[in-house]
């Protein structure tokens, strides 16, 4: 039996890293304060006394200068991690991940790519405001060349990143910043990885399907329990990762249940829950007894 042990969605980030890390020396974390200061959100706390300020790098408040940094380390074999301390800042980089990064190894005829891990916190936080609190997952998801991964616990955290991290392509690693000391839960102590493209069914169940992002999972899972005390059997389902996106288990789940209901946190409008909602209406059409209903900001 595999030993498991407790830890917080931090410290499940801080491991896959690390672990990473040691195993691939070409691997690095840049970011602002993400060394003396022990990362914005402590997420690489001890990281700096382990490896050192060549691998762990402050970087200045300049997120247009760090993530081209990454385009050319890249270019020259190592595996850059850009922390951003919110995505929401992400924009003023937007040249970099969305024209360089996920477009050099087209440009280049194959000849090199830019294996960047790009990751840091989104979604909406308390006390943070609008120019911290943006969830943009739907507007990377549209960008050809690029992964993305949105976990919603420590299991998935740190697999899902351990996976970004051996990936020969870019990929945008999206963790909500509410979750990083307010979810804990198990992680074996042995070496494991999560397959992107892999969705997990959190919850069986035959009336209706449940379809959430990131922390959305947890309002979700209580409501499946609350529909269960009125005889409802909800399935809930964890995409874990936008691009690529397990349609088959998405779809094979509404064509049981006969419903659909999809939950994220950012906008509805173009968002990832009209996506969701599209691919149901194609795929599974013929198989809903009432119509896709969404749930997200307006």
């Amino acid at each position: 039996m595999t030993a498991m042990k407790e830890v917080t969605f931090r410290e499940a980030l801080r491991e896959a890293m690390s672990e990473e890390m040691r195993r691939d020396k070409r691997i690095f974390l840049m970011g602002e304060e993400v060394a003396e200061y022990n990362g914005a959100y402590k997420v690489s706390q001890g990281m700096l006394e382990e490896f050192g300020p060549k691998r762990i790098i402050d970087s200045p408040i300049s997120e247009n200068g760090f993530a081209g940094l990454a385009v050319g380390a890249a270019m020259y074999g190592l595996r850059p991690i850009i922390e951003f301390m919110s995505w929401s800042f992400s924009l003023v980089a937007a040249d970099q991940i969305l024209n360089n990064v996920p477009k050099m190894l087209y440009m280049s005829g194959g000849q090199w790519g830019c294996p960047v891990v790009f990751r840091g916190n989104n979604g909406a936080g308390g006390q943070l405001g609008s120019t911290h609190s943006w969830t943009v997952e739907s507007m990377y998801a549209t960008v050809p060349g690029l992964k993305i991964a949105i976990p919603s616990n420590t299991y998935d955290a740190k697999g899902l990143l351990k996976t970004a991290l051996r990936e020969p392509n870019p990929v945008i690693f999206f963790e909500d910043k509410v979750m990083y000391a307010k979810v804990k839960g198990p992680v074996p102590d042995e070496e494991y990885t999560i397959p992107f493209g892999k969705a997990d069914v959190k919850r069986t169940g035959s009336d209706v399907t449940l379809i959430a992002l990131s922390r959305m999972i947890h309002p979700t899972l209580a409501a499946a329990e609350m529909l269960e005390k009125e005889g409802i059997q909800a399935e809930v389902i964890d995409p874990r990762t936008l691009t690529p996106l397990d349609d088959e288990t998405i779809l094979n789940s509404v064509r049981k249940t006969g419903g659909a209901v999809v939950v994220d946190e950012g906008y509805q409008r173009f968002g990832v829950t009209a996506e969701i909602a599209a691919l149901i209406a194609n795929g599974a059409f013929d198989y809903l007894d009432a119509p896709i209903e969404r749930l997200g900001a307006m």
